[in-house]
This record gives structure tokens, sequence and C-alpha cells, in this order.
């Protein structure tokens, strides 16, 4: 269950960060305002998960989650770059995500 927490914090972590941008540096009520409820969601899922995860591989997982997916969202909705590069980025980072999570799961 708290991987479960764990993925929806960051899917919550993705659309806070939306709303920023749509904010236009907090001048827009409704992006702001969903920039706060999303913040305080995704944080409070987190918090919840690590009163069983392992603090190091879960915050790795939820930003992880929290930056691809905002990478993505960028890229496919706001005009984002997709070079070559930036996508390479991406993908390591959800590498990294995977290797934390087998060298967490194999240290038990």
């Amino acid at each position: 269950m708290a991987w479960v927490l764990i993925v929806v914090a960051g899917l919550l972590e993705v659309a806070m960060a939306s709303c920023l941008k749509l904010s236009k540096g907090f001048s827009q009520f409704w992006p702001s305002a969903g920039f706060l409820f999303f913040a305080v969601a995704s944080f409070g899922l987190l918090s919840l998960a690590l009163r069983s995860l392992d603090v190091g591989t879960a915050y790795a997982v939820w930003t992880g989650i929290g930056a691809v997916g905002t990478a993505t969202v960028g890229i496919v909705a706001m005009g984002d770059s997709a070079s070559p590069m930036r996508l390479g980025a991406l993908a390591l980072i959800v590498i990294g995500i995977i290797g934390l999570n087998l060298a967490g799961s194999n240290a038990h």
C-alpha cells in the first residue's frame, strides 16, 4: 500500500508543478490554488508512505515520478523540447529509480 501512496504522491507532484507553471508566478488564482492543493496532498501522501518505507528510496521514487512526469507533460502539453539528450536524461532517471528500488529490496 505504501508504494501505491508514493506513486499517487508522485503523480500529484506532476500536477503541482504543472499548476506552478500555469500560475504565471502565482498571478493566476485557480492554477495557484491547484498548486497549493496538489502540494499539500502530495506531501501528505509521501509522509504516510514514509511510515513504512526507507526515506531515501521513497523520496527518490517520489521525486523521480515528479521529474519524469513533469518533463513528459512539458513535452507533450507545453511545447518543451524533446531533444535526444533530454529524453536520454529522463531514461537515466528512470533507470536510477529502478536501481534504487532493486537495491533497497535486496538489502532486507
